[in-house]
């Protein structure tokens, strides 16, 4: 405990025993009744001269006059309240730059800043085109169209509605990955029937998930809940991503090797797999029918992928350097291999290609309510609240990364709401579908490298995507879908490239109980489901708030030598316990029903065994306490719940022969005491302003002379 600790308590404002407060109310009755019958029965107390004061004044006769003033009987001219509409409209100026922060950002923006937004906004879509096409087709089951119009309609909105300046939203694997194991368990999981419109049915079960997605986060976001980024435990969500990422590589191999029909058209009688472990089981097992060509051309593009980023990872620590951060290695590989695909007619070797994407140019807008999609309402609930959950996290960490590295504060819950906002944007694409819209760190980063510096980027890719849409797709007709696997696959290698570190940090912290939970979550991921790990995950994080937040914080405190100084005697050995059989403990929180109901197991275990680590079944190393004083000049907060427990709590102390006493309560809390009956149960002389009080009260009764004798 600091040297201040103890001065909180002697304020001038606290009288020396509480117990005249305690009281008060008694004599305050007394002085009530006393006035009252002085007073002509008016029931008057000391108040009674400014009443009379009022009486006296002159009368007033309120008769507007032409210029708009009020005069009285005495001929005093008043001027008549008037509305301030000028005022009224600059706080309602005020809020609208916190409630859609466009209206703040965007009359002040020069053009000064357009140039890097620009440059930023370009680099962004050039790796979301065909990143979005990829998630969409690759892990969502929908067409590529799905993923670019999910991805340019939302940057609209959050560009208008979000608070970070460098986020960059679109699809995440992970999400793209759940829906798509979604629609194919409901749509396509039965091999033996197959439905009349899958299109249609896959369309609409991305639209109601995507649009309860968006009302679940908004929803957070109005309760103001945007701390959940610090909810949940960073070590779960790494064992969680970890094993998705294994997930979709097993996944894209099958692409990869152009193994698709295989899956599609198996040769025995056997149901094609649907778990990871038995996808990729059933993979090695077929490999005869790889299609070789397919297989040369994945290979080659990943190893051209990573080598472009290891490549340009070195590049940029040199001077001169950055300009290489600007290349678009996916762009230039999707270039490239269309135009090869096209020229060497890759596609007629057995090299799968994009072809005719149909809807090119229409509008794919419609109501995400209707009754294709409210039949799958239930169904999909479960997976839209743990996307939504996973999605924040994400989009939260990375808002506030770059808040943190350009200098500037986002709101957490304004986050929330334009998340919200752009994920129903998106759940009125009803033609093609759509896909969760998220932030994300790594394309976040890359914004921001390149030179954004406005939510202006994120608009300008969005209208880069809507051109693309309209006049780039007609010529991507050759793209191999191969392409687009190893365009998702990149992921793995930056997911599985973040796991060794991980493993090392903990090994290097002595983090067991973390290390545990990250390999807990990713083995139940990786074998059972994607829905088993994300809600244990969840669940085990909130687990571990609730356990942590339920062990109040409480010291065993002592007197310094020659000091009027407490110090808790686990921090500072030259801190003494003054009286022996005395417990002195210190509360250091406020008290609510979450904390308080391990009070009393916490003060038994110092009671018998110090503030040292113990076994329970060790024997005690101290004797019984014959005394107990809390100081409360730490607790600023004292809920219902708390305040019965704390009065059972001392009720057993009572009943046991301990005496209980109370120090530096705050004023605002003694009227919960008195109401609870701690006075009727301890006494007014057990509440003291500071521990010296305490400590004379204590010497007085007789439990023995404190050690430095300060109250003889």
């Amino acid at each position: 405990m600091s040297a201040n600790d103890e001065n909180l308590s002697t304020d001038s404002s606290i009288p020396r025993n509480l117990s005249a407060v305690l009281f008060s109310r008694v004599n305050d009755e007394t002085t009530s009744s006393t006035a009252g019958s002085s007073t002509m029965g008016m029931g008057m107390n000391e108040n009674t001269p400014l009443l009379i004061e009022h009486a006296k004044a002159p009368a007033r006769s309120w008769n507007p006059s032409e210029n708009g003033s009020i005069k009285d009987s005495t001929g005093t001219s008043h001027r008549q309240p008037q509305r301030k509409t000028s005022a009224t409209l600059a706080k309602l100026k005020q809020r609208s730059k916190y409630y859609v922060p466009i209206t703040e950002w965007l009359p002040n923006y020069s053009w000064s800043l357009f140039s890097g937004d620009l440059v930023a906004g370009l680099s962004v879509a050039c790796l979301l085109i065909p990143q979005s096409m990829s998630y969409a087709s690759g892990l969502a089951r929908l067409s590529p169209l799905a993923g670019l119009w999910s991805t340019a309609v939302p940057a609209l909105a959050y560009g208008a509605l979000g608070t970070c300046r460098q986020l960059s939203i679109g699809p995440e694997a992970s999400l793209s990955l759940l829906m798509g194991q979604m629609i194919q368990d409901a749509v396509f999981g039965d091999p033996h029937h197959k439905p009349k419109h899958p299109g249609l049915d896959a369309a609409a079960l991305s639209v109601i998930t995507t649009f309860q997605i968006g009302l679940i986060t908004s929803i957070l976001g109005l309760l103001r809940l945007g701390f959940l980024d610090v909810v949940l435990s960073r070590a779960l969500l790494h064992g969680f991503i970890t094993a998705v990422g294994i997930i979709i590589f097993i996944a894209q191999m099958v692409p990869m090797l152009g193994m698709e029909h295989v899956l599609a058209h198996p040769e025995t009688a056997e149901d094609p797999p649907t778990l990871p472990l038995q996808k990729l089981i059933y993979t090695l097992k077929h490999l005869d029918h790889v299609n070789k060509p397919t297989m040369i051309l994945s290979f080659t593009s990943l190893a051209f992928l990573i080598l472009a980023r290891v490549v340009k990872q070195q590049a940029v620590k040199r001077p001169g350097g950055t300009w290489v951060r600007y290349i678009p290695e996916i762009l230039v590989l999707c270039v490239t291999s269309t135009i090869l695909s096209g020229v060497l007619g890759w596609d007629a070797k057995g090299i799968d290609i994009l072809g005719q994407i149909k809807g090119e140019a229409a509008l794919p807008f419609g109501w995400p309510i209707n009754k294709r999609s409210l039949k799958y309402f239930n169904y999909t609930l479960p997976t839209a609240f743990v996307s939504a959950v996973i999605g924040v996290v994400d989009s939260i960490v990375a808002a506030r990364e770059n808040a943190m590295k350009y200098g500037y504060a986002v709101s957490p819950n304004r986050e929330l709401v334009a998340l919200g906002a752009t994920n129903l944007a998106s759940s009125f694409l009803t033609v093609t579908g759509c896909i969760p819209i998220f932030g994300s760190i790594t394309r976040s980063r890359l914004n921001g490298q390149t030179g954004g510096r406005t939510q202006m980027s994120s608009m300008i890719s969005s209208a880069t995507m809507i051109l693309a849409i309209y006049f780039l797709l007609p010529y991507l007709y050759f793209l191999p879908k191969a392409t687009l696997a190893v365009i998702i696959t990149l992921v793995v290698y930056s997911i599985l490239a973040e796991a060794p570190h991980e493993i090392m940090y903990f090994y290097k912290m002595k983090a067991w109980t973390d290390f545990m939970q990250m390999t807990g979550t990713f083995i139940l991921t990786l074998f059972f489901s994607m829905e088993i790990g994300l809600v244990a995950s969840v669940v085990l994080s909130l687990i571990l708030v609730v356990q942590k937040s339920s062990q109040p914080r409480i010291q065993i405190i002592g007197r310094l030598p020659d000091s009027d100084q407490w110090a808790p005697i686990d921090e500072d050995e030259n801190a003494q316990e003054e009286i022996p059989g005395v417990l002195v403990v210190r509360i250091r929180e406020s008290l609510s029903f979450a904390n308080t109901g391990q009070l009393k197991e916490r003060l038994r275990r110092l009671e018998l065994y110090g503030h040292g680590k113990s076994h329970p079944s060790d024997a005690p190393r101290r004797e019984s306490a014959k005394a107990l004083i809390m100081h409360m000049g730490e607790v600023q907060e004292i809920d219902a719940s708390a305040m019965q427990i704390l009065f059972d709590l001392s009720k057993a102390y009572t009943e046991r022969g301990v005496g209980v006493h109370f120090a530096s309560i705050k004023p605002g809390q003694i009227d919960k005491f008195r109401i609870v009956g701690f006075t009727d149960l301890l006494g007014p002389t057990h509440f003291h302003n500071n521990l010296q009080e305490a400590m004379r009260e204590i010497e007085s009764l007789g439990y023995g002379t404190s050690i430095f004798s300060r109250y003889s």
